[in-house]
């Protein structure tokens, strides 16, 4: 019997090179998939041969294609926003599991309502917001959360410098903040409308103390979180001082070394009338932290599969021991309540 093929979509790109790097490092049988047929036999070439599949966006065979190659496509190539569809019904109809890095709240929103009978039918797992900003909101709340009822709020906050965005990560970014329509959640119900940005402080643990942040921001928490955590409100908050460092905005051709420079704590505080826990991860390089999260999910489902439906990190996985696993890899440095150190 053959080993599972692992297909990674937009390979080409900073972190689809990181998971594919980490697949083959981990000795996977790795499809490099894409829309640019030359840059993915460089790739192929990089990583001392692999087999391509090159696919638009706007060629539905191509991706079924792919699809029906893989056993997990895992899907890197954003905005999610106009790539997520194409790419997630492809897989459904191909019949392959699914792990995409969205962190924008209508794809993950829309993959829950439309892809979750396909996915049923075609007896596979999808996991959506399995990114940094989102997914690590979900699995901390999912792990610091646990065995708790009468949630009045979880705030996920993240703490981030450093941060060079991609060229596809800037446009994600001037989507997401230019949205009027944003998902919210509060009184223990889904909200959609425009919401007026404020400033908040955040008291993250010494050695970052209180931060101003930017609250709310449109992160995939909103949607998340709440299928596993009975809370009445969720929200994401961001630092301030994330966006006001001049290279952010334009560090689209910058080198790999430099993109790793990225610092970032998130914090959860899951709060009730009668007190509260919280939890936080601490590391270096969110862009490879995020894709091997990916890899780790993919390489889950080739091995141990949840059933079939579209879920979200800390739904498709038990948080605490994903987060540890995470750990183990020298990703960030986890704090969990002691109760969940068990």
């Amino acid at each position: 019997m053959s080993s599972p093929h692992i297909a990674v979509y937009g390979a080409t790109g900073h972190t689809g090179r990181l998971a594919a790097a980490e697949l083959r490092a981990r000795g996977r049988d790795v499809i490099l998939a894409g829309r640019d047929g030359g840059a993915l036999k460089a790739l192929a070439d990089e990583l001392g041969g692999a087999p391509v599949h090159q696919a638009a966006l706007d060629d539905p065979a191509a991706l079924r294609a792919l699809a029906e190659r893989a056993d997990v496509l895992i899907h890197c190539a954003g905005p999610f926003t106009h790539t997520g569809k194409p790419v997630a019904t492809a897989a459904a109809e191909g019949g392959c599991h699914y792990v995409d890095h969205a962190l924008e709240q209508h794809h993950t929103k829309w993959m829950f309502e439309a892809m979750s009978e396909p996915a049923r039918k075609a007896g596979i797992a999808m996991i959506t917001a399995m990114s940094f900003y989102g997914g690590m909101g979900d699995l901390l709340a999912g792990a610091v959360a646990g065995g708790m009822t009468d949630i009045e709020r979880v705030i996920s906050a993240y703490a981030v410098s450093g941060w060079r965005l991609t060229a596809g990560a800037k446009k994600t970014a001037e989507l997401l903040f230019a949205d009027t329509q944003r998902i919210t959640y509060a009184d223990g119900a889904q909200h959609v409308g425009y919401v007026e940005p404020r400033n908040a402080v955040f008291p993250f643990p010494p050695p970052l103390g209180p931060r101003t942040m930017i609250a709310p921001v449109p992160f995939s928490e909103v949607v998340t979180v709440p299928r596993h955590v009975p809370a009445k409100t969720v929200e994401a908050q961001l630092t301030a001082h994330t966006f006001e460092e001049p290279e952010a905005f334009t560090s689209e051709d910058v080198d790999a070394g430099t993109r790793a420079g990225s610092s970032f704590t998130v914090a959860v505080q899951v709060i009730t009338d009668k007190g509260g826990r919280a939890g936080q991860v601490s590391g270096q390089d969110l862009w490879r932290l995020s894709a091997l999260a990916s890899v780790e999910a993919a390489v889950r489902l080739t091995e141990n599969p949840v059933g079939p439906g579209v879920y979200g990190p800390a739904e498709a996985f038990p948080a605490g021991p994903f987060l540890r696993d995470l750990e183990r890899l020298g990703l960030f440095t986890l704090t969990l309540p002691e109760e969940e150190e068990r």
